[in-house]
């Protein structure tokens, strides 16, 4: 693995801080991913869990949308690998998923959130869909986004691991 992440500032604006933080985490679960094949990304990390490297790149493709784009932008906007009826889609159905469409869709999600982002004024922008009846605002949903990544990530080192013995940060 080449690390090419950029570290966030050490003295920084909020916004900036919680931008470049993110940005960090979205560059880490690429860097985890850097240079294995589509069966090796398929590996599931350890039974009965679904998890491979390549379904949290679903996940995360999701998990940008439904935040970003859904909620904080007010798009009409399904799942693009779950629904009602399968839940887990973006875990459960990697045996014969492409691993270049999964990246080009999470790097597209990304590119549709830093947007929505950009286009608040603020960091108090509230969202203009409602989950579960509760509306976030945007700072918010950044740290959120920085813990949810993190957390994956901590998932990705120990899978990362197991499948070459890679490790880092």
């Amino acid at each position: 693995m080449t690390d090419t992440r950029t570290d966030p500032p050490t003295a920084a604006g909020e916004r900036e801080t919680l931008r470049a933080f993110l940005d960090y985490h979205r560059q880490t679960l690429a860097l985890k991913c850097e240079g294995l094949t589509e069966e090796q990304l398929r590996l599931r990390s350890t039974p009965p869990s679904s998890m491979s490297l390549l379904g949290l790149v679903r996940h995360m493709a999701d998990v940008e949308r439904s935040w970003f784009r859904r909620r904080l932008a007010g798009d009409d906007l399904g799942g693009i690998y779950w629904s009602d009826d399968d839940p887990d889609g973006e875990f459960d159905n990697v045996d014969t998923a492409s691993a270049e469409e999964a990246f080009a869709t999470w790097h597209g999600e990304i590119e549709h959130a830093r947007a929505a982002e950009a286009a608040c004024a603020d960091l108090d922008a509230m969202t203009k869909t409602a989950r579960q009846g509760d509306h976030y605002s945007l700072r918010w949903i950044m740290v959120h986004m920085i813990e949810e990544y993190a957390r994956h990530n901590g998932h990705a080192d120990l899978m990362r691991e197991r499948i070459d013995g890679a490790t880092g940060e």
